[in-house]
C-alpha cells in the first residue's frame, strides 16, 4: 500500500488538522507516513501546502507529476499545485461549482455546507467526507470516525462527525 497525497488550501482552512487526520489512520492501521507542510503566510490566508505519503518512502516531499490525490480546499490553488499531480489522480475540490482545467475529479461546496453548519472551519471535513465516498484515499469511513474521535477537542467531536457525515453522504445532483 503506497498513496501521495497533496492537500492544498489557505490559512485558516483546517489544512493541518486534516494531514494529522489522515496521518493519525495511517498510525491506527499500522502504516508508515510522512507529512511535509509549507505555510508562509498562512496566519494572514497565505496558500499552505501538506504532503503526506503513507507507506514506505524515503522522502516526505512529493515531486511533480507524482501525487496520486488532491484535496484542494481553495480551488484557486488547482493552477499552483496540478504539476504535483499524476496523471489519473483523483481531485477533489472545494468549489462552488465544477472547475475547469481538472480530470478525475469531484466538486463539493463545503465551504458554504460549513458555513451552513455554522462554522466555516469543517469545509476540511466534508471534503474528507467525499474523498472516502469516492474511495480516493487509502482508508475507510470508520478510520476517519476512530481519528476524528481521537484528534478532534471533546467538545468538537460530534460536529467534526457531522460535517464529515455531511460529504460521506453528498450526491452530486
Amino acid at each position: 500500500m503506497k498513496q501521495q497525497i497533496i492537500v492544498s488550501g489557505i490559512g485558516g482552512q483546517g489544512v493541518l488538522f486534516l494531514i494529522r487526520l489522515i496521518a493519525q489512520v495511517a498510525v491506527n492501521r499500522g502504516l508508515a507516513v510522512l507529512t511535509s507542510e509549507t505555510h508562509g503566510m498562512a496566519q494572514r490566508g497565505g496558500t499552505v501546502l501538506s504532503t503526506i505519503k503513507v507507506g514506505a518512502f524515503a522522502s516526505p516531499l512529493i515531486r511533480a507529476g507524482q501525487a496520486d490525490v488532491g484535496l484542494l480546499l481553495w480551488d484557486a490553488n488547482l493552477p499552483v499545485h496540478a504539476p504535483l499531480l499524476r496523471d489519473g489522480a483523483s481531485l477533489v475540490i472545494n468549489a462552488e461549482q465544477s472547475v475547469a482545467g481538472a480530470q478525475a475529479k469531484q466538486c463539493i461546496a463545503a465551504s458554504r455546507m460549513a458555513r451552513d453548519m455554522g462554522n466555516a472551519v469543517l469545509a476540511n471535513l466534508i471534503l474528507l467526507g467525499l474523498a472516502i465516498q469516492q474511495q480516493t484515499l487509502f482508508c475507510s469511513a470508520a478510520d476517519c470516525v476512530q481519528a476524528i474521535r481521537q484528534l478532534a477537542p471533546e467538545r468538537f467531536v460530534d460536529q467534526n462527525l457531522q460535517a464529515f457525515q455531511l460529504g460521506l453522504n453528498h450526491t452530486n445532483d
